[in-house]
């Protein structure tokens, strides 16, 4: 049974995606930290990252390090966060989201509720960020 990122790349369930490529993909967590809160996903269904061949996880930690940088400028934060977790859902994926303070760790503290619309908003600033910083090919459109 596919996963439910899977169900998401695949296009049966909608993402917000702000990066597509073959290996790679990145979309918007419906449960956010912060604005602009992206997970940045493997389209191989891989459970544990420490089962993720080598050159796979470089590449999710490549885009998610891209994403992050561009974070930092559109939501005007000092750090971008950064987490693997991996319980919620066995599919790896990887956590990026604009920080401030070791405060904007606590997933207690997540959105379970957001607005759409200021999702969508978001996902919209980030995909401009990251078409500016030089990613458009990467970068589908809404």
């Amino acid at each position: 049974m596919s996963t439910l990122f899977t169900r998401i790349i695949n296009g049966e369930i909608p993402g917000r995606f702000v990066w597509r490529e073959d290996d790679v993909v990145a979309f918007l967590t419906a449960g956010p930290l912060a604005d602009g809160h992206t997970l940045v996903v493997p389209t191989e269904e891989v459970d544990r990252w420490t089962d993720a061949p080598p050159e796979l996880l470089g590449r999710v930690m490549q885009v998610a390090q891209k994403i992050g940088a561009v974070q930092v400028d559109v939501f005007d934060a000092a750090r971008a966060g950064l987490i693997v977790a991996g319980y919620e859902i066995n599919h790896l994926h990887v956590h990026v989201w604009p920080s401030n303070t070791m405060a904007d760790f606590d997933f207690g503290s997540v959105d379970h509720h957001p607005d759409p619309a200021q999702l969508d908003a978001n996902a919209e600033k980030l995909r401009a960020g990251l078409r500016k910083a030089g990613h458009a090919a990467y970068v589908p459109e809404a």
